[in-house]
């Protein structure tokens, strides 16, 4: 990467916390967010348990008027914004972008909206169209700070939140902006698409997610909201601000080989992990820790097992996922897992892949069982992968002057 660019503020609204702090704290001790689903009325649905956000109460974040204009989706996206904004202490201005991820926006509202017509042939609320709308947290939250520099909306699927850090790198480096909010949310528990998840086997019908485990048998659905704020070294370093890590490289590519089904040999996701390495200048012995996507799906942890092990080679890099305790917060967790490995390098701790209790010996994997452990960690990397053969790859290190 040519231009140095650090993490100077961090936002998170998960299943497990609501905060960074909470939701740290929650991830290292082992707190699982996935229990009965409390938000819709699932008596009708194959499907009873995700990982819900509980305790969020938005207008500690924003004014009513937005609660009222926003899905949760944007609701949480901006009220991570809202943290990590603030703990970056940076002012908005035409030298500050913008930059959201999500996969599926709008999915409820519109949703809930059909089901309204279908009984009246009339029922659709004014606002219907801004509120299903990908970039309206990024609109509401450009106007709240005066962020008038480049905005961008990136959806690749469960890949959003790591490709919108991969566009906002872009910008720094190409000189469009000083600095980049990066934010994502997601607020997918809905009928239909729990409907449509099972019909392709790629829920649990357990409702447990089991990452790399012998016995998983599909993801459970998350949901919750992520940001970050990146800037370029110098820009931080004038303005007195206090990086709290290293963004030392990231990639982006797309299998090309089906519309939701993984390249089997992982070829695809492999090269993402080689290219972000290239882009970090780093040799793959240099990487202490990976926060896979691991998923729990049967194919996708052996294909992304497959990745790990061709780009890594010999080197026993140790792997985690995070989806054991916060389920697939879809677009949002791309950057949520980015801030778990920042953790990682700043405390020296590894968070547990919960669910794992028994390897499956195709995932041959230095994998970190159910609970934390305490490691020397200095560069970390995060795999976010999505249906359309979407790989992301982010590398992440300790900040030293």
């Amino acid at each position: 990467m040519r231009e140095p660019i650090v993490i100077t503020g961090m936002g998170a609204v998960t299943p497990i916390g609501v905060g960074v702090p909470a939701y740290w704290d929650s991830l290292v001790r082992g707190v699982c967010g996935i229990d009965e689903i409390g938000q819709i009325d699932t008596s009708s649905l194959p499907i009873h348990r995700a990982a819900e956000v509980r305790d969020f109460h938005p207008k500690d974040f924003m004014p009513t008027r937005l609660v009222l204009d926003m899905e949760p989706y944007a609701q949480y996206a901006y009220a991570a914004a809202q943290e990590a904004i603030l703990q970056a202490g940076l002012s908005g201005s035409a030298r500050v972008g913008i930059v959201m991820g999500t996969a599926l926006h709008g999915v409820g509202i519109l949703g809930r909206t059909q089901a309204h017509l279908d009984l009246d042939g009339k029922t659709a609320e004014p606002k219907l169209l801004t509120k299903c709308m990908g970039n309206v947290a990024a609109c509401q939250f450009s106007i709240l700070h005066h962020i008038t520099g480049p905005s961008m909306t990136v959806s690749t699927a469960c890949s959003s939140g790591g490709d919108a850090v991969t566009l906002a790198s872009l910008l720094l480096t190409g000189g469009m902006a000083d600095a980049v909010v990066v934010m994502a949310g997601e607020a997918a528990i809905t009928p239909t698409l729990i409907q449509c998840l099972d019909k392709i086997k790629a829920l649990s019908p357990t409702g447990d997610s089991r990452p790399f485990d012998l016995s998983r048998n599909g993801f459970v659905l998350g949901e919750g909201g992520g940001a970050l704020v990146l800037e370029r070294e110098e820009t931080a370093r004038v303005r007195g601000a206090k990086p709290l890590a290293r963004l030392l490289g990231c990639a982006n590519n797309t299998d090309a080989v089906h519309p939701v089904s993984p390249a089997p040999d992982g070829a695809g996701a492999a090269a993402c992990i080689r290219l972000a390495l290239q882009s970090a200048g780093l040799a793959p012995e240099q990487v202490d820790y990976l926060n896979a996507h691991g998923t729990a799906t049967p194919k996708g942890d052996v294909a992304e097992a497959h990745a790990i092990c061709t780009a890594f080679g010999s080197h026993p890099v140790r792997i985690g996922s995070t989806k054991g305790a916060t389920g697939h917060m879809m677009g949002a967790g791309g950057i949520t897992e980015i801030i778990a490995c920042v953790q990682s390098v700043r405390t020296g701790l590894l968070p547990p892949t919960l669910g794992l209790t028994t390897s499956d010996p195709d995932c041959r994997l230095s994998l970190v069982g159910g609970t934390a452990l305490e490691a020397d960690i200095r560069v970390a990397a995060s795999n976010a992968m999505g249906f359309g053969g979407q790989n992301s790859c982010v590398i992440v290190g300790q900040y030293q002057e």
